[in-house]
């Protein structure tokens, strides 16, 4: 008996944008932190995207991300962030498309009332991101076509 292994394409990196931990809030901020991490608390988070027309897409999988990060820092009695930094990977295989999401942040817990979450740290970069896969999705259309009207 033979065993046939399929072979599938592997997933192709599209584009990566990342961002080094940064603070979370100004030293101005009038903060009463009683304890911080020891340690960053790191999520890889993956999330299948279909075609990539729309950055909520991209910005959903960060924010999916850094959520799951949050319940971490919860479970651990944490309940803020002071520095948050993001890796995003898009990938392609075919016409589908993934994108992972590597979310780290430093918790602390504060006393008192928690200031409003801010966006993640430079969710501008994954408007670039898109618009790269986009231009790739183009790209593909047209080597497409040139190959039908060359058979």
């Amino acid at each position: 008996m033979r065993l046939f292994h399929r072979k599938e394409a592997p997933w192709e990196v599209v584009d990566t944008k990342s961002v080094e931990p940064v603070a979370m809030f100004d030293e101005d901020e009038d903060l009463d932190v009683l304890r911080v991490a020891d340690a960053d608390i790191t999520v890889a988070y993956t999330v299948d995207l279909g075609r990539v027309q729309e950055a909520p897409g991209l910005r959903g999988a960060l924010e999916g991300a850094r959520l799951q990060v949050l319940k971490r820092a919860a479970f651990a009695h944490y309940n803020i962030l002071l520095h948050e930094g993001w890796r995003l990977t898009l990938l392609r295989r075919g016409k589908k498309h993934r994108v992972e999401v590597r979310y780290t942040g430093r918790a602390a817990y504060v006393a008192g009332k928690l200031p409003a979450l801010p966006p993640p740290p430079f969710v501008a970069l994954l408007d670039l991101c898109r618009s790269r896969a986009i231009a790739d999705m183009k790209l593909e259309g047209i080597e497409m076509s040139t190959l039908r009207s060359e058979c």
